[in-house]
């Protein structure tokens, strides 16, 4: 099979029911509310009511940069999901396709959840996501329809998820 990854700095959750507390310092996350209308001159999405969403901007928006592009930009992904085993070799088109289709269902509602890369070397995928949650519920999807062994890293000082599954 394969041989488990191990991260310097990070922190192997064991509660049995997954549930992490983070510890939130994102330097990408806004401070404070941005004026409304305001716009992602990147990708379209558009700040309405508090929260970014898609939806058509006024003429008049304000023009910035999303946090989700901006972590793009800067190529610093918040989560990591690392695919890899025989299992994952055997049925690759079929797990990314999984993964495709989940990202694209939250990325509707939540538009800063996004995938930034997949980088496939051997027998191995590492996808790079915008948003701890996303790696975590593409981990979690995978999971469930394959089982494996799975498990998640979380390192509270960068606000960074590393997910890890093996079959």
């Amino acid at each position: 099979m394969g041989t488990k990854i191990s991260f310097p700095g990070f922190q192997k959750i064991t509660r049995r029911d997954n549930i992490f507390q983070e510890h939130v310092h994102d330097s990408y996350k806004v401070k404070g509310k941005l004026p409304e209308p305001a716009v992602c001159q990147r990708c379209g999405a558009t700040y309405h009511q508090g929260r970014w969403q898609w939806r058509l901007a006024a003429a008049e928006a304000l023009q910035v940069t999303c946090p989700a592009c901006h972590r793009m930009k800067d190529h610093y992904p918040a989560g990591f999901l690392t695919l890899q085993g025989d299992f994952f070799v055997a049925n690759r088109d079929e797990i990314m396709h999984l993964v495709h289709n989940m990202e694209e269902r939250e990325r509707e509602t939540h538009p800063l959840k996004r995938i930034m890369a997949i980088d496939e070397k051997d027998e191995t995928a590492l996808i790079t996501t915008t948003d701890i949650h996303l790696a975590r519920g593409l981990g979690d999807a995978i999971y469930r329809a394959y089982q494996g062994e799975l498990e998640y890293h979380y390192n509270q000082d960068e606000n960074l998820l590393r997910v890890s599954w093996i079959r």
